[in-house]
């Protein structure tokens, strides 16, 4: 059964590479910005705290309350 309902940009879910992530960043002129994550849509952004490697991939987490 079809829907209305449009399916979700393939781009939102599959992930970025350590390589990819490092190419996207470097294209930013200030190199010295302070670097945010979000899980929302960017309604709510918390600083990177570490970066770490965890069950074989990459890890980036905000350690605050």
């Amino acid at each position: 059964m079809e829907t209305d309902t449009p399916k979700a940009p393939e781009w939102k879910y599959r992930g970025k590479t350590i390589r990819q992530l490092i190419k996207e960043l470097q294209t930013f002129e200030n190199q010295d910005v302070k670097v945010q994550i979000s899980i929302d849509d960017g309604e709510n952004r918390k600083p990177i705290s570490l970066v770490a490697h965890a069950d074989g991939g990459c890890l980036l987490m905000y350690c605050g309350e």
